[in-house]
C-alpha cells in the first residue's frame, strides 16, 4: 500500500530498524522479571509449626533424657501426607510414646492434634526471606498466594485496557514513553513485510532471555524486597532513551498529520543512511502517496467498529479467545515452577532457554506454513502435552517436568504468533484497540489461571485438565481466522473488506488496491 512504499524508499530494515529493536529488547526483559518475579519473591520455603520442644530453649532443657533434634521432632509434629513433617498442624502435648519402635500407625492418627496457633519455622537456606514467610501465606491463608497474583495481574489488565485506546488516540510514542506495554505493534508499523515476522520474534525473544535473566538476579539476591528493588531501577534506564524513539509514521499519517510524519520519515531515512531520499519527500509527495487511503472515508476506532463490522467481529472475537488462551495456560503454570520441582532456579533457566529455539522456530514455520495453521497448531500441541500429564504418575518427576515445558513452549510460541497475527489481522486506525483488547483478554486469562490452581483440593489432576482444555479449544477456533501470510498492513476497514472480498471472488492479481508480497 501507499505507506508501503514510503518506507521502502527511508528503509524498511535498516540501521533504524535494528536501533529499535535493540532498544525495546532491552525493557522487555526487566519486564519479563516482574512478571515472574513471584516464583522466587513469593516462593514458599520447607516449614513446620513452631513447637516448644524444638523452638523454645527453656522447654527443651525440661525434656526427658538426652533427645536428638530428630526425636523431638517426632513427639512434636506429626507425619505430613507426603512422609514428612506436617506443614500444618502439631501434637497439642509431646507424644512420648511414639519413640517406642513398636508404635504402629494407629497410635499416630489417634494422637490429638492441633493448627499452628504459635506460628510457624521456615527454612532459610534457600531464600532468607519471601512474602510467604513473611505474612504466613501457609495452610489456611495459601490461597491468598494465588490470589495477590491475580490482583497483580490485573493491575496489568487496566494498563492493557487504557494504552489500546490511548495510543490510537494521541500516539504510539507518548503512551509507549510511560507503559512499555504497546511496543510490539510499534515495531510491526515501522518494518517491512518481509521483515515484520522477524523483528516480532526478536522482541519476543526478549521474554525468553527476561525468564534466564529472573533466575539470575534471583539467584544472587535472596531477600524479596531487595530482589524487588533489583529489578526495578533498570526501568529508569529505560524511561529516559525512550524520549529518543520515533513515533509511528504510519499513524501520523492516517490519523492526518502529515508535517510531523515527514520529519520522522526523513529522520529515519537519514538513520538508514537515505538522508538524499528523505529530502525529496514533501508534503504533496505523502498527499499523493496517500491519496487512496484520504478518499476513503474510515471508520470510527472505537471498541464497537472492532465487534460490528462485517469481517472484523470473527477476527476479533477469535484473536481475543487465542490471547485469552495464552495468558490463562502460561501465567497458570509458570507462576507456579515450585510445583514442577525443587530447583526453582534451574526450572526457570531450562524455560527461558527451551523458549528460544521454540520461538526461532516459529518464525521458520510462520514464513512456510502461515500464521493460522501455526496458531492453531502451538495452542494444541500444548493443550495435549498439559493434558498428557495428567497420565503421568506423580513419582515420575523427570517427565512431569518436561512435557509440562514442552507445553510452556507451545504456549510461548502460540504468543509469538498470535503477536505478529493480530497486527496484520486489523487496519492501522484500530490496530492498537485490538492489541488493548486481546492484551486485556491475556490478563483476564492469567487472572483466573493462578485461581485454578485452588481447584486442586478437589482433585490433583482437576488444574491440568483446565489448563490443558482451554489451549487445545482454543486453537480449533483459531482455524476460523483467515490467511494473513505476505499481505500487508490495512490501514483502514475498507482494506480489511477489500481482502475478504478480494479472497471470496477469487480476483486477479491485476492492480488492486492492496498489493501483495512474497513473505
Amino acid at each position: 500500500m501507499a505507506f508501503s512504499e514510503l518506507l521502502d524508499q527511508v528503509g524498511s530494515l535498516g540501521r533504524f530498524q535494528l536501533l529499535q529493536t535493540v532498544a525495546l529488547v532491552v525493557p522487555i526483559m526487566w519486564l519479563t522479571t516482574h512478571n515472574m518475579l513471584e516464583n522466587f519473591s513469593a516462593a514458599v520455603p520447607s516449614h513446620r509449626c513452631w513447637a516448644p520442644l524444638l523452638d523454645n530453649s527453656t522447654a527443651q532443657a525440661n525434656a526427658p533424657g538426652a533427645l536428638g533434634p530428630e526425636a523431638l521432632l517426632a513427639v512434636s509434629i506429626p507425619p505430613g501426607p507426603k512422609h514428612g513433617p506436617h506443614q500444618c498442624r502439631r501434637f497439642r502435648h509431646p507424644q512420648w510414646q511414639l519413640l517406642d519402635p513398636n508404635t504402629t500407625a494407629t497410635n499416630w492418627s489417634e494422637a490429638a492434634t492441633e493448627p499452628c496457633v504459635d506460628g510457624w519455622v521456615y527454612d532459610h537456606s534457600t531464600f532468607t526471606s519471601t512474602i510467604v514467610a513473611e505474612w504466613d501465606l501457609v495452610c489456611d491463608s495459601q490461597a491468598l498466594k494465588p490470589m495477590a497474583q491475580s490482583i497483580f495481574l490485573a493491575g496489568i489488565l487496566v494498563g492493557a485496557a487504557v494504552c489500546g485506546q490511548v495510543s490510537d488516540r494521541f500516539g504510539r510514542k507518548l503512551v509507549l514513553t510511560w507503559s512499555y506495554l504497546q511496543m510490539a505493534l510499534w515495531v510491526v508499523e515501522w518494518t517491512s513485510t518481509q521483515a515484520r515476522a522477524l523483528a516480532m520474534t526478536f522482541n519476543a525473544l526478549g521474554f525468553s532471555f527476561g525468564q534466564m535473566l529472573t533466575a539470575a538476579v534471583a539467584y544472587g539476591v535472596r531477600d524479596w524486597t531487595l530482589l524487588q528493588l533489583a529489578i526495578s531501577v533498570p526501568f529508569f534506564l529505560c524511561f529516559v532513551y525512550s524520549w529518543w524513539l520515533v513515533e509511528s509514521a504510519r499513524w501520523l499519517l492516517v490519523t492526518g498529520r502529515l508535517e510531523q510524519g515527514l520529519r520522522e520519515l526523513q529522520r529515519v531515512a537519514a538513520i538508514n543512511g537515505k538522508k538524499a531520499v528523505g529530502d525529496t519527500l514533501t508534503i504533496e509527495v505523502l498527499l499523493s502517496a496517500m491519496q487512496e487511503d484520504r478518499n476513503v472515508s474510515p471508520a470510527p476506532a472505537s471498541l464497537g467498529t472492532l465487534l460490528c463490522t462485517p469481517g472484523l467481529g470473527l477476527r476479533t472475537c477469535v484473536s481475543t479467545l487465542c490471547w485469552f488462551a495464552f495468558g490463562f495456560t502460561f501465567f497458570g503454570l509458570a507462576l507456579d515452577l515450585q510445583a514442577l520441582g525443587s530447583n526453582v532456579f534451574l526450572l526457570q533457566v531450562l524455560y527461558g532457554a527451551f523458549d528460544i529455539p521454540s520461538k526461532i522456530g516459529t518464525l521458520l514455520l510462520l514464513s512456510r506454513l502461515g500464521r493460522r495453521p501455526v496458531q492453531a497448531g502451538s495452542l494444541v500441541l500444548a493443550g495435549l502435552c498439559i493434558l498428557a500429564n495428567t497420565l503421568v504418575p506423580h513419582d515420575m518427576g523427570s517427565l512431569r517436568s518436561a512435557l509440562a515445558m514442552l507445553g510452556l513452549c507451545g504456549v510461548g510460541a502460540s504468543f509469538t504468533c498470535i503477536s505478529i497475527y493480530t497486527g496484520e489481522l486489523f487496519p492501522t486506525v484500530l490496530r492498537m484497540t485490538a492489541l488493548g483488547l486481546g492484551q486485556m483478554s491475556a490478563r483476564g486469562g492469567a487472572i483466573l489461571g493462578p485461581l485454578v490452581r485452588l481447584l486442586g483440593v478437589h482433585g490433583p489432576s482437576l488444574p491440568l485438565l483446565v489448563y490443558g482444555g482451554v489451549p487445545v479449544l482454543s486453537g480449533l477456533v483459531a482455524l476460523l481466522l483467515p490467511e494473513t501470510q505476505g499481505l500487508p498492513l490495512p490501514d483502514t476497514v475498507q482494506d480489511v473488506q477489500s481482502q475478504a472480498l478480494k479472497k471470496a471472488t477469487h480476483g486477479t492479481q491485476g492492480r488492486s488496491v492492496l498489493k501483495s508480497t512474497h513473505f
